[in-house]
C-alpha cells in the first residue's frame, strides 16, 4: 500500500468513525464484466463528447484490489451498478451481476433493463432472484423512461419496493429524455415506486428538489455533486441547502467509486463542508441506505 493509499483510507475512516458510524453505505459504486468497464474507462481516458474535459479513473485496479480498497475504506454495503445501451444486453449484465453478488459480501444484487420485448419477464425474474437494486441509464441507453415497453417494469418495481437508481439528469450532457419531464411522467403513472436520482439530478438540482418534495418515495442520490470537479462545471445553488435538510430523509450517499476524477475522500469532505450538520452526514452517509436497504428483506406477499 502506498503513503498515499494509507492517507486517504485514514482520512475516510476518519470521516466515519468521527460521526459515529459503524462505516458507511455507497449506493452508486460500478462494478461490470471486464470488458465492458475497459469499454467505459476509454471512453472517459478520451474525454468523450459527453464529458468534454480530462476525466482520469482514480482507482484504475483490478477488481479484486477495488474491492479490497473499498472494504479498507469502511464500506459496508455497496451496488454494482450496470446498464445497457443498446437491446440484448440486460439480460446478460443481470447474470453477471447475481453471479457477482453472490461471490461478493456487502454487495447489493444489482440488475438493470432497456426497453425491449421480453423486459417485464426479465426483470420480474431479476426480482425473483433476489435483485435489491436496479439502475437505469437514460442518457447512455437513449431511451424514454415512459416507453409503454417499461410501464409494467416500473410497475413492478413500485409493487416490489425495489428501489432503482435512474441517471434522469441532464449532466454531463443532456439527452433526448433526460431532465425531470420524462421520468416525472413515470412517477406520475407509479406514485410509489422508490427512484433513487441519481447524482442529485444534476444540472436540475432545483427541479428534482421539486420532484422529491411532491413524491415521497423519490430519494436523491450525492453522488459527484458538491466535489470541486463537479462544482466547477455545475455548482450546486447555494440557496437550495436549507432544502438538503429538509429532504435529510432521503438523501444517500453515493461516489461513482471507481470511475471517479478525483480520491473517494473528496466526496466525503465535500458533503462536510455543506456544513449541514453531524445528524445529517451520518443519515446521509449510513442511516438512510440502512433503512431502504435492510440487512434481510422481508418476504414479498
Amino acid at each position: 500500500m502506498t503513503h498515499s493509499s494509507a492517507e486517504e483510507i485514514r482520512r475516510v475512516t476518519a470521516f466515519w468513525r468521527d460521526l459515529g458510524l459503524p462505516g458507511l453505505i455507497d449506493v452508486h459504486t460500478h462494478f461490470m464484466p471486464e470488458r465492458v468497464l475497459a469499454k467505459v474507462w476509454a471512453y472517459f481516458d478520451a474525454a468523450g463528447p459527453l464529458t468534454a474535459r480530462p476525466w482520469p479513473i482514480a482507482y484504475r485496479l483490478e477488481e479484486e484490489d477495488r474491492l479490497a480498497r473499498l472494504r479498507s475504506f469502511g464500506v459496508l454495503t455497496f451496488t454494482s451498478m450496470l446498464y445497457p445501451h443498446k437491446p440484448d444486453m440486460a439480460t446478460w449484465l443481470n447474470g453477471w451481476a447475481a453471479d457477482f453478488a453472490e461471490r461478493t459480501p456487502g454487495c447489493l444484487h444489482t440488475a438493470t433493463f432497456f426497453p425491449e420485448p421480453g423486459v417485464r419477464r426479465y426483470v420480474a425474474e431479476a426480482i425473483e432472484a433476489g435483485a435489491r437494486v436496479f439502475k437505469a441509464h437514460l442518457q447512455v441507453g437513449a431511451y424514454d423512461p415512459a416507453d409503454p415497453l417499461l410501464d409494467d417494469v416500473w410497475g413492478l418495481l413500485a409493487e416490489a419496493g425495489v428501489p432503482v437508481v435512474a441517471h434522469c439528469g441532464s449532466g454531463p450532457a443532456p439527452g433526448r429524455h433526460t431532465g425531470p419531464g420524462p421520468i416525472g411522467a413515470v412517477l406520475a403513472r407509479h406514485p410509489r415506486l422508490r427512484l433513487i436520482v441519481a447524482h442529485m439530478g444534476l444540472p436540475e438540482y432545483s427541479d428534482f428538489l421539486d420532484l422529491a418534495a411532491r413524491h415521497p418515495y423519490v430519494h436523491l442520490d450525492t453522488t459527484m455533486a458538491f466535489t470541486d470537479f463537479t462544482e466547477e462545471a455545475t455548482p450546486f445553488p447555494r440557496s437550495e441547502l436549507p432544502r438538503l435538510l429538509d429532504l435529510e430523509d432521503r438523501i444517500l450517499f453515493g461516489s461513482d467509486f471507481p470511475n471517479i476524477p478525483y480520491p473517494y475522500a473528496e466526496a466525503l469532505e465535500a458533503l462536510a463542508r455543506l456544513d449541514l450538520g453531524d445528524g445529517w452526514l451520518r443519515a446521509v452517509c449510513h442511516d438512510n441506505a440502512a433503512r431502504l436497504f435492510p440487512a434481510t428483506r422481508e418476504p414479498r406477499s
